[in-house]
């Protein structure tokens, strides 16, 4: 039998809830990006044409992965509202749809990713001594998106119905597991052969598949307030359609960021190989140092689903603004440390490249200071998400990216302005604008209306979908 629900999220003091769900959603997520860490440690070692390569591939399998990681975002936005609401039936029936309709699309994008995978890299401008590494490693990450997607979903669901500290565990257990795996499959030993850059990422998929397979194995067996029964996992067309334009708007906002990874390197690429590779390792530490505020990002996007899912307005914009709070002063201390050793961090990741650790030091000092603003952002996007309004995130993110980051490294980077660090100073511009521009929408207050579910809902799957998606789009 299934747990009893946990109403704690719903009472008490705001800041002890918060970090109930943030503390164990934090490590979680610092362990997951050691993934990135380890391999790009390991891969480093291997010089800059291998860190070049892995940096080219990212944007592309991030493409892919948004695409299909904006469809959960309707199933987990649901899930923390219904969880609220008490209504564990539509619970379990939210949960397993979101789960097939994520492994339709993770498939058919893993196939399409593996066939269009050399005419990407081409399109990209990679260079010769770097298209075989990246071919490898791009076509290894594909193969392995549908158990990146499918935990990804499991960890989702976990924060809607309030409980972290399982993934967590998983995580653990399998990036130890991970740690062992990419310097044995990357240089080989015995008869195991050395695979290069692509034994990083065989490692992540054999890592993320036992993930999958615990988190799901946990899933079904009701060790929590969710329980799938094998009816629920019936293909519900009309539920799966709906989802789909709730959750689209989220693969708009996710791809768009990434499309504009992929032309950022198109840019970043021109300059050279060294720049290729410092651009990678500074993003890197990017994606490492925002982890607390993606952490109280997902939290409060869990725990203000919840409160709004049962009514308690007041209470979840208590949640926001202190999230809010929260993220923008631990990410101006973060990005002070960085500021103060991004020379020292450049070189960890590329001890025997001089003119690497030069580079990327210079961008780590152009963006550290706007980290803060980067984390306030974050914060109050999961508010918006939390409500159902991924229109607005997609729209924020929109601004973000193609109106203002990418214009301004196109420009900034032309050799009469300001070269090479037109690039990097589009960064710091980006992140204090888009803060005031997310803190001036939240203040409207209009997400305080938005609300998926009711407390006296009939929960009857089809009728009850039905209602609260066409809620969304009125």
């Amino acid at each position: 039998m299934p747990r009893r629900a946990d109403t704690s999220l719903l009472e008490g003091p705001v800041l002890a809830s918060l970090l109930r769900l943030a503390v164990p959603i934090v490590l979680a997520n610092v362990l997951q990006s050691l993934y990135q860490l380890i391999d790009a440690f390991w891969v480093g070692r291997l010089g800059g044409h291998a860190v070049a390569a892995v940096s080219v591939c990212f944007p592309i399998t991030f493409l892919l992965i948004a695409l299909g990681s904006g469809l959960g975002v309707a199933g987990s936005t649901l899930v923390a509202q219904y969880m609220g609401a008490g209504q564990h039936r539509m619970v379990n029936r939210v949960a397993a749809q979101t789960l097939l309709m994520v492994a339709l699309v993770s498939i058919g994008l893993s196939l399409l990713g593996e066939w269009l995978a050399p005419s990407l890299l081409k399109l990209l401008g990679v260079a010769p001594e770097v298209y075989d590494g990246a071919l490898i490693f791009l076509r290894f990450s594909l193969a392995a998106m549908i158990f990146t997607f499918g935990f990804a979903m499991f960890q989702s669901l976990m924060r809607g119905i309030g409980e972290v500290r399982t993934p967590l565990y998983i995580v653990a257990g399998t990036v130890v597991l991970n740690v062992v795996l990419d310097p044995l499959l990357i240089f080989g030993l015995g008869p195991i052969p050395g695979l290069g850059v692509g034994g990083a990422a065989l490692a992540t998929l054999i890592t993320q598949a036992l993930a999958l397979m615990i988190g799901l194995r946990l899933l079904l067996r009701g060790r929590w307030t969710i329980q799938p029964a094998a009816s629920d996992f019936r293909p519900d067309w009309p539920f799966i359609r709906r989802a789909f334009r709730l959750g689209f708007p989220a693969s708009i906002e996710l791809s768009a960021r990434a499309l504009s990874m992929n032309v950022m390197v198109f840019l970043v690429s021109g300059f050279g190989t060294v720049t290729i590779a410092a651009y990678g390792v500074g993003t890197n530490v990017l994606s490492f140092v925002i982890i607390p505020a993606l952490g109280l990002s997902m939290s409060t996007a869990a725990l203000v689903g919840q409160n709004i899912g049962a009514g308690q307005f007041e209470r979840a914009a208590r949640i926001a603004r202190l999230s809010a709070a929260i993220a923008f002063v631990t990410l101006s201390l973060v990005g002070a440390l960085v500021f103060v050793f991004a020379t020292a961090l450049v070189r960890f990741f590329v001890p025997a490249d001089d003119a690497v650790i030069a580079t990327g030091g210079r961008f780590l000092h152009t963006v550290a200071l706007t980290f803060g603003f980067m984390g306030l952002q974050m914060a109050l996007t999961g508010v918006f998400r939390a409500t159902g309004q991924t229109l607005v995130a997609m729209v924020l993110t929109l601004v973000s990216q193609w109106v203002l980051q990418f214009p301004l490294a196109f420009v900034l980077s032309r050799d009469a302005v300001l070269g090479q660090s037109g690039i990097w100073w589009a960064f710091p511009v980006t992140n204090v604008v888009i803060a005031l521009i997310t803190v001036a929408w939240f203040a409207r207050g209009d997400w305080m209306k938005q609300r998926l579910t009711t407390v006296d809902e009939d929960p009857v799957a089809e009728r009850v979908t039905e209602e609260v998606l066409a809620e969304e789009h009125r």
